[in-house]
């Protein structure tokens, strides 16, 4: 489960009408949206993390799926060749500091023409209070001023297709989220909530911060189709 839930890949559905054979998704826990672009696009998909833990928890939900491939790669320095896909998908995964070098990466590798679906988290508000950055901090996230992104991805001379406010998706996930971790938790030894106190602590933060102290007001979700140039 992550940001935007569904709704993106239902963007994605709707207004990507051309024929993809290649396709990249980049992001822990994609794996659902991996299967369903391999399924509904009849295509081989890559997908990739950076982190090995992840890279486990993907090979094990995936159970040797064989239309989707995972490896483990930093985001902005990856291993494929350039113009390699007709189309990357990111979902809630390049919202970081680095993410000029992300975007520099995936233009490398896009074939001229390909398409590019993006979901950022983004601050509703160019002002925001400590404790909603607080949020962003601890989880690496650099989001743009809503308003500003359509101009971030147009200044890299990608033509914007389409796009989608999904910041209404953002209190479901996070209700989610809450409820899941009440769940998980209570399933844990005291070794185990030991073990995952900082990721259980983290989660716990971020949904109250949204659900209850206000950061639905600076927090949001918006989701691009955006297109490479034709060389």
């Amino acid at each position: 489960m992550i940001p935007g839930l569904d709704k993106q890949f239902q963007f994605l559905l709707k207004n990507l009408i051309a024929k993809v054979d290649n396709v990249l998704v980049i992001g822990s826990s994609s794996e659902k949206f991996a299967k369903l672009i391999a399924k509904n696009f009849s295509c081989s998909v890559e997908l990739i993390m950076e982190d090995y833990e992840s890279l486990l928890n993907s090979k094990l939900v995936l159970n040797d799926d064989s239309k989707v491939r995972v490896s483990m790669m930093d985001y902005d320095i990856t291993d494929f060749d350039d113009a390699s896909f007709d189309l990357i998908y990111a979902q809630a995964s390049i919202t970081l500091s680095k993410r000029n070098k992300i975007v520099k990466e995936i233009k490398r590798i896009l074939r001229p023409g390909g398409f590019f679906c993006v979901g950022e988290i983004v601050s509703l508000k160019k002002n925001i209070p400590v404790f909603v950055q607080n949020v962003f901090d601890s989880s690496n996230l650099f989001p743009l001023f809503v308003d500003e992104l359509e101009k971030y991805y147009t200044d890299r001379e990608l033509k914007i297709v389409a796009q989608q406010n999904l910041s209404d998706t953002l209190k479901e996930y996070y209700r989610q989220s809450a409820s899941l971790l009440k769940n998980v938790r209570g399933n844990l030894t005291t070794g185990e909530k030991s073990y995952y106190k900082k990721i259980l602590n983290k989660v716990s933060h971020e949904s109250n911060v949204f659900l209850k102290l206000g950061g639905d007001k600076f927090i949001g979700f918006v989701s691009l189709l955006v297109q490479k140039g034709e060389d």
